[in-house]
């Protein structure tokens, strides 16, 4: 119901828009909140840390549940021999641990929970630059309407050459940019690329890869040519190895043998010949 309103909303809007200033045209564009956020890479590393809390959170609840289940096996199997006293309190003590793992579940994946609150968190000031941005570029390119394609408004429609999803999202990294150089010259190229229209910038950007692959494809290739060369001086140097072992052993034959003829010698064995 609430989607239906909004969307009656949304389209009372445009036609009342387009009656009043069908002379100009209206404008109308939109973003996609979902894809810029898969592609803000701050959000992405947070959101990476938060599912390995939320699988955390989860184990604790299952090792929480299997502790409950064993004591109520134990209890069942021990209630024959138990007197009344005796099971309700483990029957309390069940309770209890059962009241402490909702609690658990609750603080962690209720409507207040952590994850709820960290969610929150997480995409607000993503959501707060994507607001202030899309004032700039509404104001700027003279935009009547944006909408956010993944909210509650139905889109039935939306032609691409009206999502400035990409323009936001280049909005984003260029002020993450901009904290991260340090030198003027890095600043002035930023200022730059600012300055440049999406085709411009992406033309850029092209060419600039295109200058990154190029130089990857020579580090590939630098680094086959080293791994060749090592491979041919790793076989010298086993054949090296092997030839001087072998002439190594061959020396240490030859002069054993030659102390085994000098040992025969000065020991010549005894004659059979006397008187």
């Amino acid at each position: 119901m609430k989607t239906k309103k909004l969307l009656f909303f949304a389209l009372a809007i445009l036609c009342f828009s387009y009656a009043a200033e069908a002379q100009r045209g209206v404008r109308v564009g939109y973003i996609d909140m979902e894809y810029i956020l898969e592609n803000v890479p701050e959000y992405k590393e947070a959101s990476t840390q938060l599912d390995g809390k939320v699988q955390r959170w989860k184990q604790d609840i299952e090792k929480k549940g299997q502790e409950i289940d064993q004591m109520k096996l134990n209890l069942s199997n021990e209630r024959v021999l138990l007197t009344k006293e005796l099971i309700e309190e483990r029957s309390e003590e069940i309770k209890i641990k059962e009241d402490e793992m909702l609690k658990y579940q609750q603080d962690r994946f209720g409507p207040n929970g952590d994850l709820v609150i960290q969610r929150r968190q997480l995409v607000q000031p993503i959501q707060d630059q994507v607001f202030n941005i899309v004032q700039e570029i509404a104001v700027n390119k003279k935009y009547d309407f944006i909408f956010d394609k993944s909210a509650d408004v139905v889109m039935l429609f939306a032609a691409e050459r009206n999502d400035i999803s990409d323009q936001v999202l280049r909005s984003i990294n260029r002020a993450a940019k901009r904290k991260e150089v340090s030198s003027k010259k890095e600043k002035q190229e930023v200022e730059r690329r600012d300055d440049l229209s999406l085709e411009e910038d992406e033309a850029v950007t092209e060419r600039e890869q295109a200058i990154e692959d190029k130089k990857t494809e020579r580090e590939l290739a630098a680094a086959e040519r080293k791994k060749q060369r090592d491979s041919i001086r790793a076989v010298k140097k086993a054949e090296f190895d092997a030839r001087r072992a072998r002439l190594l052993e061959e020396r240490k034959k030859r002069q054993d043998s030659i102390k085994a003829a000098r040992a025969n010698k000065n020991n010549p064995p005894d004659g059979d010949g006397g008187i």
